[in-house]
């Protein structure tokens, strides 16, 4: 490991009061949450289902109050 990427675990460990092998699990936890799967699924992806919200069924009479307080917070 590179003299300077351990002195920067070394601190880091320090001032979160763990071990640097404690700071370097949580580090290879991360690494693997944002890794793809090493060994794929056997069942095909098929796309998800969606879920309707019901926001479809809404009067749009109804939510104009909300509607023009978001439009005017993003202008």
């Amino acid at each position: 490991m590179p003299e300077l990427l351990f002195g920067k675990l070394k601190r880091i460990a320090r001032t979160r009061d763990l071990s640097v092998a404690e700071v370097i699990r949580r580090g290879m936890e991360l690494y693997v949450q944002t890794c793809a799967d090493p060994d794929p699924p056997t069942k095909p992806w098929t796309l998800p289902v969606l879920r309707g919200s019901g926001g479809h069924l809404l009067d749009p009479a109804s939510i104009k109050a909300e509607a023009s307080a978001i439009e005017q917070r993003c202008h």
